[in-house]
C-alpha cells in the first residue's frame, strides 16, 4: 500500500475515440497509389468496396475517401507508420506515376511529411512514447485556427463535450480517446475557405453534447439515434464562430464502435514473403505497468475528468 499512483492519468474525457476523417478525392486510383502504396495502409476489404468511397484502415482509424470534388483539410494528419526506411522507399516509388499532381514528401529528424496528390498534408512519425502504445494508427489531426481561438476552441469543448483540454500557448489539445487528440494551432495565415470535410468522434455522454449544442442551434444534422452533427465550434461568451469543420457524432452504442478493422503488414511482399505475417503485428512489447514514463506519458491534460468537466457545466 506504499505505492502512491496518479490516477489522473488514466482519465480519458468525455471523447473516447478519433474514428475517421472524411476526405473527398478526385480518382481512387491516385488515392490507392498514395494511401495504400505510399503510405502503406490497408483498403478495407469488408466495406464501401466499389469506386464511389473507399474506407483506408490504420490500426483503430480510418481515412473515408468519397470519390467527388477534392477536399482539403486545413490542417495536418498525424499518423504513427512504423519502418521509416520502408515508407521512404515506397513514397518515393511514386514520384513518377504521381507526377503533375501535388504528391511530395519530405523526411525531416522526428517525422516524414508527406502531400497526398491534392495538397492534404500527413506527418507521419515512428512509434514513439509520446503515441503510447501506437504501432500503426492516427494520434492527431491538428487544424489552423486564426490567432486568438485556441482558448476558446479548449473552452468550448471543455464544457459543451466534457473533454479532457490544454492550452499550451497557440495550441488547444483536445483529448480525442486513448492515446489521441484533436490539436488546434492558431495562425496568422489566411484560412481557406471551409469544404466539406469532416471526423468523426464516439462519446460516452451521447445525450449531454447534444442538449449543449441543441441549446445554440448549432446541430446541423440528426442523422438517426446513434448520431448527430455539427460544423461550428464557437465563442461560448458571445457565439462567435472560431473555426468551421464538421463533426460527426456517434455514441458508443453505434454497431460500427470498435469494429475491428484489418491492417496488413506493410513490409510484406511477393519477393520477401514469410507465412503467418500477412498482417500488421506490432513488433515490440508495451512498457512495464509501473514503469514510470508510462504515467509521465499519459498526464498531458489539465482537466482531465469528466466530473470536473460537470461541474464546468453546472456552473
Amino acid at each position: 500500500m506504499n505505492k502512491q499512483y496518479d490516477r489522473s492519468a488514466e482519465d480519458l474525457g468525455n471523447i473516447v475515440g478519433l474514428e475517421h476523417v472524411n476526405l473527398q478525392i478526385e480518382d481512387q486510383g491516385l488515392a490507392t497509389l498514395f494511401y495504400i502504396s505510399g503510405l502503406g495502409l490497408t483498403r478495407d476489404p469488408f466495406m464501401m468496396t466499389s469506386i464511389d468511397n473507399m474506407w483506408v484502415n490504420v490500426g483503430r482509424s480510418q481515412f473515408h475517401l468519397i470519390t467527388g470534388m477534392p477536399q482539403h483539410l486545413r490542417g495536418r494528419v498525424g499518423l504513427v507508420v512504423p519502418d521509416r526506411a520502408g515508407l521512404l522507399r515506397r513514397l518515393e516509388t511514386l514520384r513518377k506515376p504521381l507526377k503533375g499532381t501535388k504528391f511530395d514528401f519530405t523526411e525531416h529528424d522526428d517525422h516524414v511529411e508527406a502531400i497526398c496528390p491534392w495538397g492534404n498534408h500527413f506527418l507521419c512519425h515512428d512509434p514513439a512514447p509520446q503515441f503510447g502504445r501506437i504501432n500503426l494508427g492516427m494520434p492527431y489531426v491538428e487544424f489552423d485556427v486564426p490567432v486568438g481561438a485556441a482558448k476558446g476552441v479548449a473552452d468550448f469543448y471543455g464544457r459543451v463535450f466534457g473533454a479532457a483540454t490544454k492550452v499550451d500557448g497557440v495550441v488547444a489539445r483536445i483529448s480525442a480517446g486513448m492515446e489521441q487528440e484533436l490539436v488546434f494551432r492558431e495562425t496568422k495565415a489566411k484560412l481557406a475557405p471551409y469544404d466539406g470535410h469532416h471526423i468523426q468522434v464516439y462519446v460516452a455522454n451521447f445525450s449531454g453534447p447534444h442538449r449543449e449544442l441543441l441549446e445554440r442551434g448549432l446541430i446541423t444534422e440528426e442523422s438517426n439515434q446513434h448520431q448527430y452533427r455539427f460544423d461550428s465550434i464557437v465563442d461560448l461568451k458571445n457565439g462567435k464562430p472560431l473555426i468551421q469543420v464538421e463533426h460527426e457524432v456517434r455514441s458508443m452504442r453505434h454497431p460500427l464502435y470498435a469494429r475491428p478493422l484489418v491492417n496488413r503488414n506493410a513490409q510484406q511482399t511477393n519477393r520477401n514473403y514469410a507465412p503467418g505475417y500477412d498482417a500488421f503485428i506490432p513488433g515490440s512489447a508495451a512498457e512495464e505497468m509501473d514503469d514510470p514514463r508510462a504515467a509521465m506519458r499519459q498526464r498531458r491534460f489539465e482537466n482531465v475528468t469528466p466530473q470536473g468537466a460537470a461541474r464546468r457545466r453546472a456552473g
